[in-house]
């Protein structure tokens, strides 16, 4: 069974969500719903993502998080969550990297809007 962990980015942005939900904030409560569905169903299977072509990947997370493969999981029509698999096969870690709107991932991967 895989290990989910988060990234340093991305926990850093996910205790700022938390609060926001604590203080009553609807879109940040959905958003940790999102996140909170994706994980249970990754939790199943660990490519229920869509795996990102080496040629996309941003050189961003090639020098921070010295990735050897890219997942993509859609959480709902605008947002949007990458994470790596990495380990042995003992132990397994799902690492997730960021989650963003679909705006902010096309602009990151370099995807051309119609």
């Amino acid at each position: 069974m895989q290990k989910i962990k988060y990234s340093k980015e991305f926990n850093k942005d996910y205790v700022k969500l938390c609060n926001k939900a604590d203080k009553g904030s609807k879109e940040a409560e959905y958003l940790l719903e999102l996140i909170s569905k994706a994980t249970a169903r990754l939790a199943e299977n660990r490519e229920a993502g869509k795996k990102v072509p080496r040629k996309q990947w941003p050189k961003e997370y090639i020098q921070k998080y010295d990735i050897k493969n890219l997942w993509e999981y859609n959480l709902d029509s605008y947002w949007r969550m990458t994470y790596t698999i990495t380990g042995t096969q003992v132990d397994i870690f799902l690492i997730y990297l960021e989650y963003m709107t679909h705006k902010d991932y096309d602009r990151k991967f370099k995807y051309r809007r119609r």
